[in-house]
């Protein structure tokens, strides 16, 4: 039964379990059916930017009979998920990484999955509202082999077409994207695994950036590093898997495409996105045909709802510790952290240290070169406490003028999923899309009239 309270937090960055036995085993909600349970973890328990509810999400684990019970709100909590992982600085920036090392990952036979029937309309995959396009996989995390050999592994939403088929939608530019169209030139589908359930280092590192890490480090190999010791593979039929994942779904990535919307159905909405909106269909999802199914016994089915805590800091870790490993130590960063405020993508603190540089529109667009969906940054002091919004918020009000201190950035592409940028928005305002950044500094001759009156 689950959790293992044997378990030590030490291991909490490798195994699921682990870490919800760190968390003193979540909270047993009663059973509901999955649809039931979405809908209150949405009323009850998800925060910004879903909903104005401060504090923590808990770790909620509702039964489901036969069927693998279902887990929300795992990472709900940055300061909780921070304790899992041994390998991540304090402070993330690129001074405190500048020794990070990657560490590779180990092979390991499995001996805890069991071979279930492929059948999606078994597991307890909720539908969070009606308008979505269907029931959707939200923490299936993908991984293929690449031509050198490392893993490819990243997270993207799945809509469940029927009992062995699911339709993904994979954005230009991600890695599987463009190792999927290899292996279509090649006239093949690309063997891959959905791993559901996975180690809270492997779900960070996916959060990263590939197109900017150093070439010395891949996704599994900084879930390593997080994780201070290697993240275990198992080989799967055709694609390896990770060992530790609680349900693993064997497929092949196939060439034929659907959109995204069920059969008969048209076009409209996709489920709700991470900036707390509904989301929006697109015309072609790829198509994956599963083989295999796999499962640990007292299997979870690990969900989100979208948005909330606990996918911004997911999204918002994996976004600050690809700013931390691919910009230079010379630009005088501090701290760097995703704001749930803004999907753990949009909104950016960065803590400046004293002497810093400060040419603050060239950083804001090495950081935009790094996160593309980066929107505003807002850079202070390193006295100001970037894990606290309310400080950041004092630092806005008294250390900075806005009608001067914030500033534009244009030549950007607007990002679909942010309303603000949409051409309907420019047509009612009147303005053209940009990035920004606040200059909320203060100037260096000024700071010893802005000591904090209290140590």
């Amino acid at each position: 039964m689950l959790p293992h309270p044997d378990r030590d937090i030490d291991l909490a960055a490798c195994d699921m379990r682990a870490a919800i036995a760190a968390c003193g085993g979540g909270l047993r909600r009663p059973a509901m059916s999955p649809d039931a349970a979405a809908a209150e973890v949405a009323a009850r328990f998800v925060g910004p930017p879903a909903r104005p509810r401060q504090g923590d999400e808990p770790v909620l684990i509702y039964p489901q009979g036969a069927a693998p019970a279902l887990c929300f709100g795992l990472y709900g909590g940055e300061r909780r998920v921070r304790g899992w992982l041994p390998g991540l600085p304090g402070r993330i920036a690129p001074g405190p990484l500048a020794g990070f090392a990657g560490v590779a990952p180990r092979w390991a036979e499995t001996g805890q999955h069991a071979e279930r029937p492929v059948d999606l309309t078994a597991l307890p995959v909720p539908q969070v509202t009606p308008r979505d396009a269907g029931r959707y996989l939200t923490m299936g995390f993908v991984m293929a082999k690449t031509p050198d050999g490392t893993m490819a592994i990243s997270a993207h939403r799945m809509l469940i077409l029927g009992p062995d088929r699911l339709g993904i939608w994979m954005l230009p530019g991600r890695a599987l994207r463009h190792l999927a169209q290899a292996a279509h030139d090649a006239g093949r589908s690309l063997p891959v695994t959905i791993n559901i359930g996975v180690p809270p280092a492997v779900a960070i590192a996916a959060a990263t950036s590939t197109a900017t890490l150093p070439r010395a480090l891949d996704k599994l190999a900084i879930a390593g590093a997080l994780a201070g010791r290697p993240i275990s593979l198992t080989q799967g039929s055709a694609a390896p898997f990770l060992t530790h994942a609680e349900i693993v779904l064997e497929a092949e990535l196939t060439t034929d495409t659907v959109p995204e919307a069920l059969p008969g159905a048209p076009l409209a909405g996709s489920m709700p996105e991470f900036l707390g909106y509904d989301g929006h269909g697109v015309p072609e999802l790829h198509v994956l045909r599963l083989t295999r199914c796999l499962m640990r016994p007292d299997a979870l089915f690990q969900t989100v709802i979208g948005p909330g805590r606990e996918q911004s800091v997911i999204l918002g870790l994996g976004g600050a510790l690809s700013l931390g490993l691919a910009l230079s130590p010379d630009w005088g960063l501090h701290d760097l952290r995703f704001a749930p405020a803004g999907g753990g993508m949009l909104l950016l603190y960065a803590a400046q240290a004293g002497d810093a540089p400060r040419d603050l529109a060239a950083l804001a667009r090495a950081m935009a070169g790094v996160c593309p969906f980066l929107k505003t940054v807002v850079f202070v002091d390193d006295d100001i406490d970037i894990s606290c919004d309310e400080d950041v918020l004092w630092a806005l009000t008294t250390r900075a003028q806005l009608a001067q201190d914030c500033h534009a950035l244009p030549g950007f592409r607007p990002l679909g999923m942010d309303p603000s940028q949409s051409p309907e928005w420019q047509a009612a305002r009147g303005t053209s899309v940009f990035k920004s950044y606040v200059d909320a500094t203060v100037p260096p001759p000024l700071r010893p009239a802005f000591r904090r009156a209290l140590p």
